[in-house]
């Protein structure tokens, strides 16, 4: 269509040029002595137009050839950069395919042709990763140039996942460092790292200040983050050396987590094993108030506190709500021993037993008899015991 108007236009000149020819009798006169020429004024006009056009075509001409170096080195580059973007790919697609020997060896051909690209050695380091040749790795991984930041993340985020996998927290905390002191800011990824390493660590604490800044960005499930929040407590819980340093932990944990079973099992088994019965008692009763909780009411019966009786009272009241529990029965019967209410103790320890037979309640029932001089039926009952023993 363009050219189809240049036509017509060229055209359309043409026949305006010699409509002015028949009516205009002007002409133009040049004198360069001795020469004299003399033409009409629309021969004049169109040889300057035929003049003009010759000249923007030379020139254009000339241009397009001092530019053809550098159009022919864009081509080649464009070229060049298309193979390796195929290449590329090909190595990538290898790799994800999990063809780990294949995908080092395309990625090291890529390297040895001169491509400067860091995927390249990352690529081969992760593959000789997964083929567990250490050595080849970390020689792949040093030959990555940090020219940009973008190769530099990289690197060091390869470097800590290799750590974390060959359970080394401490150097996979260091290159993650590196990482923020290069002033990369943290992403997912490298805070996904960093959790998996301070739980290899044993940093409880910033396990959680890890965990709370994935949740900020809601980038961890809520029931992966709730049972994580669960296990560094109950693992914080267990590390405390004296009753003074439970205390001051139990006191940082929120209310709603401590009232959790497992936190409150452990909770309460360490305040036993430490000498505040007490404590662990109204730790349970909150617990068991909130929801029920079969094992944790068998707990409740080691909890031996400075008021045995109203223990009982509260478990017994817990009875009219729970009444073929075996484990409140189990909790009930410890306490009425405890108390030297032998004939309830009986009662309470025979009724759990006849639910679901436990070693603990044959234990118990072997002290009872102990206590009362039976010595030939507390031996049954501890040869019970002992035939439910995990």
């Amino acid at each position: 269509m363009k050219y189809l108007l240049w036509i017509l236009g060229l055209f359309a000149a043409a026949v305006a040029l010699a409509t002015a020819a028949t009516h205009n009798l002007s002409y133009v006169l040049l004198v360069y002595p001795p020469y004299r020429a003399e033409m009409s004024l629309v021969l004049f006009i169109v040889i300057l137009l035929v003049a003009f056009a010759l000249g923007y075509a030379l020139i254009r001409l000339t241009s397009a050839t001092l530019q053809l170096p550098a159009h022919v080195r864009k081509f080649r580059m464009g070229r060049a950069q298309a193979r390796a973007h195929k290449q590329l790919e090909k190595v990538l697609g290898i790799f994800f395919e999990g063809r780990y020997a294949a995908a080092e060896k395309g990625a090291k051909h890529a390297m040895e042709s001169g491509d400067q690209s860091a995927l390249y050695p990352i690529i081969a380091a992760r593959s000789a990763h997964e083929l567990r040749e250490y050595k080849n790795r970390d020689a792949y991984l040093s030959a990555v140039r940090g020219k940009k930041l973008g190769d530099t993340s990289m690197k060091l985020m390869a470097a800590s996942k290799f750590m974390l996998d060959q359970r080394n927290p401490h150097a996979a905390l260091s290159a993650l460092r590196e990482m923020r002191d290069s002033g990369i800011k943290n992403n997912v990824g490298a805070l996904s790292l960093e959790l998996k390493a301070q739980q290899q660590a044993g940093n409880w604490d910033e396990v959680l200040n890890v965990l709370d800044q994935l949740e900020k960005r809601s980038s961890i499930d809520a029931i992966v983050a709730e049972q994580l929040r669960q296990q560094v407590w109950l693992e914080k819980i267990r590390h405390q050396e004296d009753l003074a340093g439970l205390n001051r932990c139990l006191k940082n944990i929120p209310a709603d987590l401590k009232r959790a079973g497992k936190i409150a099992a452990a909770a309460a088994q360490e305040l036993i094993k430490k000498g505040d019965g007490s404590l662990a008692q109204q730790l349970l009763a909150h617990s068991l108030d909130a929801h029920w909780d079969s094992e944790l009411a068998a707990l409740y019966g080691d909890c031996l506190s400075g008021d045995a009786v109203a223990q009982i009272e509260q478990a017994e009241k817990w009875l009219n709500l729970h009444q073929q529990d075996t484990g409140l029965l189990l909790a009930l019967g410890k306490l009425c021993l405890h108390q030297k209410l032998w004939g309830k103790a009986q009662n309470y320890l025979d009724a759990s037993i006849s639910i679901s037979p436990s070693h603990e309640a044959y234990n118990a029932l072997a002290l009872l008899a102990e206590r009362l001089g039976k010595s030939d039926e507390a031996f049954k009952y501890y040869h019970k015991a002992m035939s439910l023993e995990k």
